[in-house]
């Protein structure tokens, strides 16, 4: 299962150091780690590792301790420009830079996800 935050308000370089930290470690691990990471990117990211888990329970019925952390990309989102004045006049342009943060979670192999069943009102056939 997979999530999505985008136009998140963290320059992506920074986003990135968190993200690999955690791509390739299982849902609990990855939680808990970030749990204790002292950077502002943690929260942001296991928020949205929290949201494919739970994306993976509600859609598939999938055991969250099992889930595993496949793939976290952080991806550069439009930069917010601002201008700070300088010295003599000028000014120079800030950049605010903003990160789309994907992840995607898998089961273990051998595992499967559950199928929806979807049953017919008595008295009609298919």
């Amino acid at each position: 299962m997979k999530a999505v935050a985008r136009f998140v308000r963290i320059a992506p370089r920074k986003a990135r150091l968190v993200a690999d930290e955690v791509r390739g470690k299982s849902y609990p691990e990855a939680a808990s780690l970030l749990r204790f990471t002292n950077k502002r990117a943690a929260k942001i990211v296991g928020g949205v590792i929290d949201s494919a888990a739970a994306n993976a329970e509600h859609n598939s019925d999938a055991d969250a301790d099992e889930l595993r952390v496949k793939t976290v990309k952080v991806d550069e989102g439009p930069t917010i420009k601002r201008y700070r004045p300088r010295a003599m006049g000028r000014a120079t342009m800030i950049r605010k830079r903003t990160s789309h943060i994907t992840v995607e979670l898998e089961a273990p192999v051998g595992a499967s996800f559950a199928t929806a069943v979807v049953d017919t009102p008595e008295g009609e056939e298919e």
